[in-house]
């Protein structure tokens, strides 16, 4: 396969870690229509799941097995693309946040890692010199930060990946730009969310947000949001999968 195109600071890839991957391709190739193709992963660790629309590569899915997912729940992660992986990992510690496992090759794919930022999110980075990532064409188009503190996630992410901020106060929410162009964005967390930690979400495009909505509980998901329009961006919603897992879609007003 070709190496990814994604420029530096954009995101390259999304994966579901799940505690019940039977269940979770059969979810979202059911909601979505999406293929799904399943290679070997390393070192007979089992298989990991390729999911595809309209033949390309959008994002990956693998069974949590092992100590090393005790007490991790269902969980969808985005990556940034990166153009050194060990030095952005060492970069963000210098940043405040913490690298949450070591830099990693992944045969025929490329170099990976994963950091949480100094607000307690988790997001991965890679390398990606031996595959394309995500598909250009979506079906995944944006990626959300929910945090308790966005003055410290703003300086932490503007410098690590040189992105732009950019604010939106009329709806108190700040978008992420590489080059001109918003690729993420970025908005407080609510008191009634509880104790649930920071988190990025990524979102899935879509022709029709309460269709997707409406599958999505039929097929044995939890819809936590329910469709909602937002004025001049479009009409989104989020769920979770049957273990948990946790992903929006959304219709936008003016496509990307």
């Amino acid at each position: 396969m070709s190496a990814s195109k994604h420029a530096p600071g954009t995101f390259n890839w999304f994966e579901c870690a799940t505690r019940d991957a039977a269940k979770a391709k059969s979810f979202y190739t059911r909601l979505f229509g999406w293929e799904a193709m399943e290679v070997p992963m390393p070192g007979g660790a089992g298989a990991y799941t390729i999911l595809k629309a309209g033949g390309e590569d959008i994002a990956g899915l693998y069974q949590m097995a092992g100590p090393q997912f005790e007490g991790v729940p269902s969980n969808w992660a985005t990556y940034v693309a990166v153009e050194n992986v060990d030095e952005t990992l060492t970069r963000a510690a210098t940043l405040g946040g913490q690298a949450m496992m070591p830099a990693m090759d992944v045969p025929g794919v490329g170099r990976i890692g994963f950091l949480q930022d100094p607000t307690g999110a988790a997001i991965g980075i890679a390398l990606l010199d031996q595959h394309p990532g995500t598909s250009d064409k979506g079906p995944f188009g944006w990626s959300e930060l929910a945090t308790r503190d966005t003055a410290r996630a703003k300086a932490f992410y503007t410098e690590l990946f040189n992105w732009t901020a950019k604010p939106d106060p009329k709806n108190e929410y700040t978008e992420f730009q590489v080059g001109g162009r918003s690729v993420a964005g970025m908005m407080a967390m609510k008191p009634q969310q509880g104790n649930m930690p920071p988190n990025w979400t990524p979102y899935v495009m879509v022709d029709d947000c309460d269709s997707v909505a409406k599958k999505a509980g039929e097929l044995g998901g939890q819809v936590y949001m329910p469709p909602m329009t937002i004025e001049n961006v479009g009409r989104f919603t989020i769920f979770a999968d049957p273990s948990g897992a946790v992903l929006a879609a959304i219709k936008l007003t003016h496509p990307m």
